[in-house]
């Protein structure tokens, strides 16, 4: 189908990307990469009187050190991150995480921010966020102001974005020597995940002295882990410890039913993945 008519505006700083926003109102789309958005467009799942192409805005894109954090710009495409190589030495989980975003094509125009800020409960780069503590930094009319993870998702689709703000960047705390995977299961390559685990730890020798472990597609937001990331700590990396702490992933989860899998699917999904994940991070 084609879409149906819209007002179109690319400006080149996220001032103008921010008045454009403000002006045009609740009925106004950002475009940032397009995978998404297109299709809906498309389909006129969304019928936008304004569409803000955040593409010609250059400080939106690429990876730079800032202390203890990494600072990825929201119109970074997925490839970038891949192959960044600060990304690899201090966020291998977001690497990992990225390596299965969809295929090569979207991964050379779709955006980091742009995935993030879509809030997909089945997205992959969520949890991976979640997990790591990440910070949103967002632009609007009134100021920036940084946003942590846990509170920036805030349902299926929706996060704390106003229609006047943009996601500018985002900002990972670093996590150097943690050892990550991201365990994902879905029916067909290259689709969505049915459900995915984020998982990062640090070992002192043969114990596990912290772990972050997020869930993705178990709720209408990614979901943390906590109960197992508590029973892993101060462990023995074994088969049956990790096991033993997987068996708690799917606590404080609501996942949904659908045509892919019914609840307790899922659940038990998320306990499988969970070990698998954990395991093979610890092994690295």
């Amino acid at each position: 189908m084609i879409p149906a008519a819209f007002d179109y505006t690319a400006p080149s700083t996220v001032d103008e990307a921010v008045q454009a926003l403000a002006a045009a109102g609740e009925d106004a789309k950002v475009l940032a990469g397009g995978q998404s958005l297109l299709p809906v467009l498309r389909l006129r799942l969304a019928a936008p009187s304004t569409i803000v192409d955040l593409g010609k805005i250059a400080e939106l894109r690429g990876v730079r050190e800032d202390g203890d954090a990494l600072v990825i710009g929201s119109m970074t495409t997925h490839y970038d991150v891949q192959r960044d190589h600060l990304v690899a030495e201090h966020a291998a989980l977001l690497a990992r995480a990225t390596d299965t975003v969809a295929d090569p094509q979207v991964r050379h125009r779709g955006t980091f921010g742009g995935a993030i800020a879509h809030a997909d409960p089945a997205g992959d780069l969520l949890a991976p966020a979640l997990a790591l503590d990440a910070e949103m930094v967002i632009a609007g009319t009134s100021g920036r102001h940084t946003v942590p993870a846990a509170d920036f998702f805030q349902d299926m689709f929706t996060t704390t974005l106003a229609p006047d703000e943009i996601l500018v960047e985002v900002r990972v705390p670093k996590h150097t020597g943690w050892r990550a995977h991201y365990e994902k299961f879905n029916r067909v390559a290259q689709a969505w995940s049915m459900v995915a685990v984020a998982a990062t730890v640090r070992t002192e020798g043969s114990r596990i002295a912290e772990a972050r472990i997020a869930l993705t597609n178990m709720g209408a937001t990614p979901v943390r882990a906590t109960a197992v990331e508590q029973a892993l700590v101060g462990q023995e990396a074994t088969r049956e410890t990790i096991r033993a702490a997987a068996a708690h992933a799917a606590e404080g989860t609501n996942p949904t039913a659908d045509g892919n899998a019914d609840v307790e699917y899922r659940q038990e999904l998320a306990r499988v993945l969970t070990g698998r994940a954990v395991s093979a991070a610890v092994t690295g």
